[in-house]
């Protein structure tokens, strides 16, 4: 089977729709029918017609304001909603939960994690507030041990962004008045600072994975001595950027350091690294390589901080490992990127995880347009079998193996990216079939609730502070072609693997002397994305490697997306 194909020319929007329900259960199961042929006609309306964007970005903002203000009212100063039971949660007394307490620091994470997304919406008065509301209650003096990781995107992330949108750096309609003193920059020092014991500390080089915000480094035998790679190598844009706004390099210095270490461990032989390591040993605990979970936004660091500081040996990096870990992992005669022995190169499982559907956004990104769109097809055939994402599908067995879906972002952000890359309508009508699909089977009381299963639906009553950071912000872009992030004058910019917005500014680009000697390059390609970059995109910039063609054209052959749905077991006719 063959899974490229050249875009068609053939319009979407005249091809037959057929009922997801059969007729033979009309008899057994009314009930189910009337309810499925309902959410079948939702799902079919962003197919049907001229496509109208300004629908979907009024729905998408009372969907977020249903959230947020939900949220403030029912769980702040706490981290997160609970949606269901209308609570707020912060950290567990039961320090072995590190499912929540990786994330929670009982510092009003939901709100810190948000403040772009009020100044995205335009809502000045609203910004205002929130920034207000940080200043005044978030203090970061807590008897609190969290992943260094998540509080890096989450919480410094948000800050940084919503900082220098106070101070006009970027959308600067929304800058805040002179009363407003760099308060969040501060934040943002002193919570790096709390993070700072987590380095230089071991043997290896390798960070600590995980801090108390008032005691430091974390002792004792319950607390595990692992790292994944994704823990280590994103902190570095977050870092940099940090140390260009507060002029000094420690930030940066430290994030470069641990960056280094991990490369210095990857496979002679193949040139992979695993997905998660031990800190003080340096022995993989976990071997296997690709581009899900445990290792995802270390590919998307290594290409992002060369676009932010402009440093040629963080693009050779991204070049060596981008290049041979896509070589390495495309499974023949498959559309998929599977995961593989980081030693071997052989084949480690037939699953792939949610967490990989950003994969396609870096690839476009990159100007690898083609291979941007059949892996995204791959994702969406998946998203549409269940009207979510399973966190593990098992593509050999074309089931799901982990149900799961906590409202993760990664399929929406590369949805927009592909849009902004090609201008093509099919994934505007893409995203707002995944909105409805959200608000059909998230939507709670107060909020929108994990679902614990994509097969039955039933939720769970938790909404991870990324819905708001993350999935909303990507949908709400990708419906308004007249941002100010899109328009010609923009600001250079970026966003973080949180969805942060960051401007890319002139003294963000430095030499990088006083960081020390960078090990030298090996499994340096002759063809790789360094060719694509010629082509590429920093911040708003449209992909020049794209043509844009500004309506509804599916960009697969007919042929193709029938052996995608079948490769997934997705069964009836799609648009």
């Amino acid at each position: 089977m063959s899974y490229s194909s050249p875009p068609s020319p053939a319009p979407i929007y005249n091809q037959p729709i057929r009922a997801m329900i059969a007729i033979l259960f009309i008899s057994l199961l009314p009930a189910l029918l009337i309810s499925g042929s309902q959410h079948n006609l939702n799902r079919q309306a962003p197919w049907k017609g001229p496509f109208n964007a300004s629908h979907y970005r009024h729905l998408t903002k009372s969907l977020f304001t249903h959230a947020y203000d939900n949220y403030m009212t029912h769980a702040f100063p706490l981290d997160e909603l609970d949606p269901i039971h209308c609570t707020g949660r912060g950290v567990d007394p039961d320090r072995t939960n590190i499912n929540i307490n990786d994330v929670l620091g009982n510092y009003s994470l939901t709100l810190v994690d948000s403040l772009d997304m009020l100044a995205i919406l335009g809502n000045r008065t609203a910004f205002h507030n929130a920034v207000a509301m940080v200043v005044k209650h978030v203090d970061f003096d807590q008897d609190s041990t969290v992943q260094v990781f998540e509080a890096n995107i989450r919480v410094l992330g948000g800050l940084l962004s919503a900082h220098l949108i106070a101070k006009g750096r970027i959308l600067p309609h929304m800058k805040l008045s002179e009363d407003y003193d760099d308060e969040l920059l501060w934040l943002a020092r002193d919570l790096a600072a709390r993070l700072l014991p987590a380095f230089d500390v071991t043997a290896t080089g390798l960070p600590l994975p995980r801090v108390n915000l008032r005691h430091g480094a974390v002792n004792g035998s319950f607390w595990r001595n692992d790292t994944c790679t994704a823990g280590v190598g994103t902190l570095l844009l977050e870092f940099g950027v940090l140390s260009a706004l507060s002029q000094d390099p420690t930030y940066e210095g430290v994030a470069r350091r641990a960056l280094q270490a991990l490369w210095n461990y990857r496979s002679t032989t193949t040139g992979l690294l695993g997905s998660s390591i031990d800190i003080n040993t340096g022995r993989w605990v976990n071997t296997m390589s690709g581009f899900g979970a445990g290792i995802d936004s270390f590919f998307e660091y290594l290409f992002k901080t060369y676009i932010m500081f402009g440093h040629a040996h963080d693009l050779q990096l991204f070049s060596t490992a981008f290049s041979n870990t896509l070589q390495r992992t495309r499974v023949k005669n498959t559309p998929v990127y599977g995961n593989v022995d980081m030693s071997s190169g052989q084949l480690a499982n037939t699953w792939i995880d949610s967490l990989q559907a950003f994969l396609p956004g870096l690839l476009v990104s990159t100007g690898n347009v083609q291979d941007a769109i059949v892996d995204h097809a791959v994702h969406l055939a998946i998203w549409r079998r269940f009207q979510a994402l399973p966190e593990r599908f098992n593509w050999r067995l074309k089931r799901s193996e982990f149900g799961v879906y906590p409202l993760r972002p990664e399929l929406f952000e590369s949805t927009y990216l592909l849009y902004r890359a090609t201008g093509n309508r099919y994934y505007q009508r893409v995203g707002a079939e995944l909105l409805l699909d959200l608000q059909e089977h998230a939507q709670a009381p107060c909020g929108f609730a994990t679902l614990h299963d994509v097969k039955d639906k039933t939720q769970e009553d938790r909404m991870e502070s990324f819905f708001l950071s993350e999935t909303l912000k990507y949908l709400y872009l990708l419906f308004d072609d007249d941002h100010p992030l899109h328009l010609a004058n923009a600001t250079e910019h970026l966003f973080t693997t949180e969805g942060h917005l960051l401007p890319i500014l002139p003294e963000f680009r430095h030499g990088m002397d006083e960081f020390g000697e960078l090990p030298d390059l090996k499994y340096r390609p002759s063809d790789g994305p360094v060719q694509h970059l010629l082509a590429g995109t920093s911040g708003n910039r449209t992909l020049l490697a794209c043509k844009r063609v500004g309506e509804t054209v599916r960009p697969l052959s007919d042929q193709t997306q029938r052996n995608i749905n079948e490769f997934v077991g997705l069964r009836g006719s799609y648009y």
